[in-house]
């Protein structure tokens, strides 16, 4: 017998804990009114989005929803909360508004339902509403006691992206060129005429950030992939003029403005840990703002909602590491923002791996249960996206994995963010296969390395981490004692029919065409293909009402697993992609854990008292 894990139960009352612990997100706070702040809270048990008037010092529940709340914006005057309102988690809805100090909750404009594609509101009661449907995206112009306005509208992926402090420019971020990985970027008046065009060609996306804060200002911040990563620069609109900003460090930065233009907060990402600057527009000064190691925000989180700075130059920021729960912080005051309640029990720190992949080094985090000696069973939790990226980053998922004896391990393979264009963009054309690559190559050290015993290794993700979960279980099924598929791609061609359009978009990006245009990636990429050689004992938790991985997709990969006699469990929630009710992700996490240490029997007791 190998490995350390263990005969005690460990403390249920500890994972279970770190996801029912209250905590709250960055408040965004209205620009001409800045006491008047929003932002979202799990302390009902369920996320909902919260009013803070900081004169007063009052905080108000705005939301409350069987499926929880997760989209909204408090307008420049503080006068009104816009949130999002879907059915039953399917991210399908309208846009509904209520007064800040509390009030009924009205219809915020006369659209008819479809997914979100942004929102930017502007002074006097001035929206700009982004929306997705069958038939492509269209942008409205929404005024107080008028019919919306069209301004836009086309069959490819857009979205609204930013408005001008004046609410005379509108920036849509679009991928009319045909690839919606890497958008185009083009300026409008608010009566639809194209003021300007930004596109840096095949391969190279532009994202924008927000317009100058100042009435009249023309100039966009802008993030672009010139040379091969994200940087920032500045186009004004209005000339054409281009500025990229220089700054010297080797990772990924992200930037957003001080509120008097004169300087820009810089957000710097290096192998899955985040710092935080300020850029003097006029002098080139570059000057760091101290801030713990760890993670700000959440990957992929626009910097506006990880890190903000108040009109008196005070920045505020959203901070966890893996072994240290989130908490808000402001470099004026230190915590700035506690929910009540119990706090959130901590984990463990995690250690950095890097693995030579076939495509280069691969950078993975270890975290291990105290006490821990190897080799043991070991969880691949494989992040979701693709383009997203596992960090330094407190989770309670993780946590859950280490308190019942297991080491977890997390890949930023090939795909993922924040280790370059090339690597992120290296998996077009051949999806899941190449991320796959990586995964194995880390396994594999894992395992010679003595980390791993072999025979108790667990593939699990959740999204595009449960799409690779099935198909690793498939294409490499020697590799892998019990998979866990949480809201996975499983077929991946029914996938692309059922899926919202943004996503086929996407998807058309990913591959290169269409199903109909390149049936074979797909088929090559679909778990569906693979079913057969599936080996080891499978749960798919799946959404009934998840428009990114729908349900029928997911039903016609259990029926050939199931008519193929694999052992497998099914877990079904009635909510959308995930869930944002603590109760349910305990259950689903229970569920995962449950499964996996039911297929991994024969280890013994460590000192931490967890079991695997």
């Amino acid at each position: 017998m190998t490995g350390t894990p263990p005969a005690a139960e460990p403390d249920e009352d500890r994972w279970r804990a770190r996801v029912r612990a209250p905590r709250v997100t960055l408040p965004r706070w209205a620009r001409d009114a800045p006491d008047r702040c929003l932002y979202r809270s799990n302390a009902s048990g369920t996320w909902e989005l919260y009013a803070w008037d900081r004169a007063a010092g009052t905080h108000r529940q705005v939301t409350r929803r069987p499926h929880g709340t997760w989209t909204g914006a408090v307008d420049p005057s503080g006068a009104w909360i816009w949130w999002f309102a879907d059915r039953d988690g399917g991210e399908f809805g309208v846009w509904m508004r209520q007064p800040f100090d509390g009030g009924p909750d009205e219809p915020a404009t006369t659209l008819e339902p479809a997914y979100p594609a942004g929102l930017a509101l502007g002074a006097d009661g001035l929206a700009v509403v982004g929306r997705a449907a069958a038939d492509g995206s269209s942008v409205h112009v929404c005024r107080p006691g008028a019919e919306p306005v069209p301004v836009y509208a086309h069959q490819a992926d857009a979205r609204v992206a930013a408005l001008s402090h004046d609410g005379t420019l509108i920036a849509v971020a679009h991928g009319e060129h045909g690839d919606s990985r890497h958008p185009a970027l083009r300026v409008l008046r608010t009566d639809g005429t194209t003021v300007a065009d930004l596109h840096d060609g095949p391969g190279l996306g532009l994202t924008a950030c927000a317009f100058g804060p100042a009435a009249g200002d023309g100039r966009l911040l802008v993030e672009h992939e010139r040379r091969g990563r994200a940087e920032p620069l500045l186009w004004d609109v209005r000339t054409g003029e281009v500025r990229e900003i220089t700054l010297d460090l080797p990772g990924e930065t992200a930037a957003d403005w001080y509120p008097d233009g004169s300087a820009l907060l810089v957000s710097h990402t290096r192998h899955a840990r985040d710092e935080l600057y300020r850029y003097d527009l006029r002098s080139g000064e570059l000057t760091r703002i101290p801030t713990p190691p760890g993670s700000i925000g959440v990957p992929l989180d626009r910097i506006a909602d990880a890190a903000t700075v108040r009109p008196d130059g005070t920045v505020e920021y959203a901070w966890s590491s893996a072994a240290e729960p989130p908490v808000v912080r402001s470099t004026g005051t230190g915590v700035l923002l506690s929910p009540p309640g119990p706090p959130c029990p901590p984990s463990v720190p995690v250690e950095d791996v890097w693995v030579d992949g076939p495509g280069g080094p691969v950078h993975a985090l270890v975290s291990r249960p105290p006490g821990w000696t190897a080799p043991g069973a070991c969880v691949f939790e494989v992040h979701g996206g693709p383009i997203g990226f596992d960090a330094d980053i407190f989770d309670p998922s993780v946590a859950a994995w280490v308190d019942h004896g297991f080491a977890v391990v997390q890949v930023n393979y090939r795909g993922s963010t924040g280790y370059g264009a090339q690597w992120r963009d290296a998996i077009e054309g051949r999806p899941g296969l190449t991320e796959l690559e990586d995964v194995e190559a880390v396994r594999d050290w894992a395992v010679a390395s003595g980390l791993a015993d072999p025979r108790h290794l667990v593939l699990t993700g959740r999204s595009w981490g449960g799409y690779l979960t099935l198909l690793g279980l498939g294409t490499r099924p020697s590799n892998w004692a019990v998979g866990v598929a949480a809201m996975p791609v499983a077929d991946y061609l029914a996938a692309y029919e059922d899926e919202m359009e943004e996503l086929r978009a996407y998807d058309r990006s990913l591959f290169g065409g269409s199903p109909d245009e390149v049936p074979e990636r797909y088929r090559a990429s679909s778990p569906l293909t693979y079913a057969d050689r599936v080996t080891a004992p499978l749960m798919i938790i799946a959404g009934e009402n998840d428009p990114r991985c729908p349900i029928r997709q997911i039903d016609n990969y259990i029926a050939r697993i199931a008519g193929l006699g694999l052992e497998h469990e099914v877990y079904r929630y009635d909510a959308g992609h995930g869930s944002l009710v603590a109760g349910e992700r305990i259950r689903q996490i229970a569920a995962t854990v449950g499964f996996a240490r039911k297929h991994v029997r024969s280890l013994s007791p460590h000192p931490s008292g967890g079991t695997a």
